[in-house]
């Protein structure tokens, strides 16, 4: 029988995931599922009066939310939701699938001026648990790597090495005949990250063949 052991697990989604974003980045913000985002749109808002939008059809009809001086005047995009605060930095603390999308704002200083940015904004879900099971067929082993959350990159190592032989398909990948030793399989996205390692031995009909290579 196969030996499977040395189970080790490492989730970051074990606490609470907080990322930090800016409406002067270049790059787009990632946010995980059911944590705490914190998107700073100016770092003094008592100064300004300003906007921020939801761009669906770019018109008017588009959801705002408008904050005059550090105060919250009226709002339509987060609506009911008491888990989100704004004043300089829109806070988040339990982020949505619909809270992806593309946000401008729009700061109007007390002297008229105006300046504008604009955000994307991508809600993944974090990875929350990683297992590793293998399979014997023709002699030949094969792993297999589930995850939740999305979307996900795999990457495997053997004995700390990065695995490069047999044939890698998503997230299966066959093994040499006589493979054995620590296997490991990591993955990630935007938001987390997960591995899980286990010990295989060579499938029992491998070692049948070594030790009796011809009729016994």
């Amino acid at each position: 029988m196969m030996l499977i052991f040395g189970l080790m697990l490492l989730l970051q989604t074990a606490a609470c995931l907080e990322f930090n974003c800016s409406f002067d980045q270049s790059y787009a913000c990632y946010a995980a599922l059911g944590h705490k985002l914190n998107l700073l749109m100016v770092l003094d808002a008592s100064e300004y009066d300003l906007k921020i939008i939801k761009i669906i059809n770019n018109t008017q009809d588009d959801p705002v939310c408008r904050v005059k001086y550090g105060r919250i005047r009226d709002c339509d995009l987060y609506n009911n939701r008491t888990e989100v605060t704004i004043n300089g930095t829109l806070i988040i603390k339990r982020v949505i699938r619909a809270d992806s999308g593309n946000y401008k704002i729009i700061l109007i200083h007390s002297g008229g001026t105006e300046t504008s940015g604009d955000l994307q904004v991508i809600v993944e879900a974090p990875i929350s648990s990683v297992n590793v099971s293998t399979s014997c067929s023709s002699n030949q082993s094969s792993v297999f790597c589930s995850s939740d959350g999305d979307p996900i990159t795999y990457n495997w190592t053997l004995n700390g090495e990065i695995l490069e032989q047999g044939q890698m398909v998503g997230n299966t990948i066959q093994l040499d005949e006589g493979t054995d030793g620590n296997i490991s399989c990591s993955v990630k996205n935007h938001v987390s990250h997960g591995q899980e390692t286990i010990s295989v031995e060579p499938c029992p009909g491998e070692l049948l063949i070594h030790e009796c290579p011809h009729i016994c």
